[in-house]
């Protein structure tokens, strides 16, 4: 079998690979088209961000999600547990490679900057992959001010998928809403006093997997979740 199987051709490849080329050409379209919302924050909702082989290789990676039970509505205090794309996840899979450097290009940097109205140059790349198992939620909270931007992008699927996405809060912590979660799709923001999201605790049947990026400044001290910890971001 092995013997016809190499004899037929050129053996498929998968997951297949994907371009930084249409990563960077399709996440710019996703931003550029973004549908922009004031209430109860200033925020973008984009859609289609990632080509279809890159999510395919983003969710087929080896990686088991961290199994910690019922957590503590925070996701610093699991630091050990996290998965940020940094050089060695570069350098183990070619996903991770192609999409860094895609949104270390500095058309995606420009793009960032005239989108969300932020001086993006000198920051850092910081991506994390998320699989949040039952148990998993955030408590209201913001973003602190050393991310220049937040970005999350929803990658699972699922009969109960409809139900994961990002709670809302107004500036009095009431609950206001919960982003619609469809498969790639995301949010952005600028971290400011009234931007309070979080994931209030209901039931995770399955994985809920997702993908945070942001631009960090250069004073970051965890410059071990950063994807090119010495090359700043310049958007040209």
């Amino acid at each position: 079998m092995g013997a016809a199987a190499a004899s037929g051709g050129e053996m498929m490849r998968y997951p297949p690979d994907v371009s930084a080329d249409d990563i960077e050409r399709q996440f710019i379209h996703s931003v550029r088209s973004a549908d922009r919302a004031e209430e109860p924050y200033r925020h973008w909702n984009v859609k289609e961000v990632f080509p279809v082989d890159l999510c395919t290789g983003l969710l087929t990676m080896p990686i088991c999600p961290p199994n910690l039970g019922r957590t503590d509505g925070t996701r610093g205090n699991y630091n050990k547990d996290r998965c940020f794309i940094t050089p060695a996840m570069r350098s183990r899979f070619p996903c991770c490679q192609a999409l860094g450097d895609a949104l270390q290009r500095p058309g995606v940097a420009r793009t960032m900057a005239e989108t969300c109205g932020i001086d993006v140059a000198g920051g850092y790349l910081r991506m994390e992959y998320m699989q949040d198992l039952d148990g998993s939620w955030l408590e209201p909270h913001r973003d602190i001010p050393e991310k220049l931007f937040s970005m999350v992008i929803y990658l699972f699927t699922g009969p109960d998928a409809a139900e994961w996405g990002t709670d809302i809060y107004d500036a009095d912590q009431r609950w206001v809403g919960r982003s619609a979660p469809d498969f790639d799709s995301g949010v952005i923001f600028v971290p400011g006093p009234a931007t309070w999201h979080g994931f209030d605790p209901r039931p995770i049947v399955g994985i809920r997997r997702l993908m945070e990026i942001n631009y960090v400044r250069p004073s970051w001290r965890d410059r071990d979740q950063l994807t090119f910890p010495d090359q700043p971001i310049a958007p040209g």
